[in-house]
């Protein structure tokens, strides 16, 4: 079955690209109080968060006392 190809123009698409509108969009709405102080909240609480852990997570991954007591495990006990 042999297909009838038709001539497209797709001048219009390539135009489409140039095209500039002249119709402004509307101006953004401004945030209310409510939404201003809960973004606030928001990003003061993640930074508290990440400083938090940083503090208590430290200790932990530093190695400047090496422990003098090895407590040893339940399997070397033979139990």
């Amino acid at each position: 079955m042999i297909r009838r190809r038709e001539p497209v123009p797709f001048a219009f698409v390539a135009e489409a690209d140039r095209f500039r509108s002249n119709v402004t969009p509307p101006p953004r709405e401004r945030a209310s109080f409510g939404q201003l102080a809960g973004r606030w909240l928001l990003g003061v609480t993640v930074v508290a968060g990440l400083v938090g852990s940083l503090v208590i997570g430290t200790p932990a991954l530093s190695s400047d006392q090496p422990s003098s007591h090895k407590q040893p495990s339940q399997a070397s006990e033979g139990r």
